[in-house]
């Protein structure tokens, strides 16, 4: 797959192709049947399936301040997609030219002239162009004055328990998964996602106290800006570590997760640290990725260092059950 940061990079005598458009963050399963059906269409017309993106979010561009949590990084992001087939990934980076830019001009200078687009694909609840005007009933009327078709596709809906039953459907959306992240459902979060959902970073020093001192040594997390953490809590996770350097994960191991600040020996700084099981190893400066299968326990904090150690016993044991059975 191609990766473009902004259209420069497009190759020189670059044909027609199959665009889908939007932010795409944590490539759920609803953006999943969105990408899929353009790749399918590509494959159809045996021509190359783009995805354009943008960085930074354009809520953070429009209302500085509200860029909201982030389900995924870019880079995992291009990983995603293209396990989708898609051909190519193009970032534009998301500038105050570019919010400015009108419906058609976005249509005509961005789809028509640069991707020399034959399809596009996107969701039903589409916008585009200077605060939002666009839609998918304007970019179809944009579409047959430029020469390129629009096909629209719904958000996939589904249930928040996996199970394939008529009652209480959802539609899968970032919103909607970040609401689940946030409350510490990191079920419902999988199920929409159609997959755990992740923390990524590098191992750094922690405060030292409640880690190797009780006899629980933790990997602690230093995590992108706005990424998606889970409320307060412990978790059941995987732990998956690169060497620097390293592209390919070295091993994946079960690891009782602490989100939060440390109460017991009262904390103020919010952290993410990661006991694995049965490794005695120090993994500082490494880069780590955490699955988050399930929340065990709420925070709480307790009257002793000895009863802490107690419950972090009974919090591995839960660990070990429901990760290994």
């Amino acid at each position: 797959m191609q990766r473009w940061r902004g259209l420069e990079q497009l190759p020189g005598g670059w044909g027609r192709c199959v665009v889908t458009i939007g932010v795409f963050d944590g490539v759920h399963r609803g953006h999943q049947r969105l990408i899929s059906q353009a790749v399918r269409r590509a494959r159809q017309r045996e021509l190359p399936c783009v995805v354009v993106t943008f960085d930074p979010h354009p809520a953070e561009v429009v209302r500085p301040g509200s860029h909201p949590a982030q389900l995924t990084t870019l880079q995992r992001k291009a990983e995603l997609v293209e396990e989708l087939g898609v051909d190519v990934f193009c970032v534009l980076p998301f500038t105050p030219e570019l919010s400015k830019m009108p419906p058609d001009e976005f249509a005509h200078e961005i789809l028509v002239e640069r991707l020399h687009a034959a399809v596009v694909v996107v969701g039903e609840n589409f916008t585009f162009g200077h605060k939002a005007a666009g839609n998918i009933d304007s970019l179809h009327t944009l579409g047959q004055r430029f020469g390129f078709e629009t096909e629209s596709a719904d958000l996939l809906g589904g249930h928040t328990d996996g199970l394939d039953r008529e009652e209480s459907p959802v539609t899968f959306s970032s919103t909607f998964i970040r609401s689940c992240v946030h409350a510490g459902d990191v079920g419902a979060a999988a199920v929409a996602l159609g997959r755990y959902h992740r923390l990524e970073g590098i191992v750094v020093r922690g405060v030292g106290r409640g880690g190797r001192e009780l006899g629980f040594p933790t990997a602690n997390l230093s995590m992108p800006e706005f990424a998606a953490v889970p409320a307060d809590g412990v978790y059941a996770c995987w732990f998956t570590h690169r060497q620097r350097g390293a592209g390919q994960p070295e091993s994946t191991l079960p690891a009782a997760v602490s989100v939060g600040s440390n109460p017991t020996f009262s904390g103020t700084e919010r952290t993410v640290e990661a006991f694995v099981l049965d490794v005695d190893r120090d993994f500082y400066g490494e880069y780590v990725e955490l699955d988050f299968v399930r929340r065990l326990r709420g925070m709480v904090r307790f009257d002793s260092a000895e009863e802490l150690i107690e419950r972090m016993r009974a919090d591995v044991a839960e660990t070990r059950a429901c990760l290994l059975g």
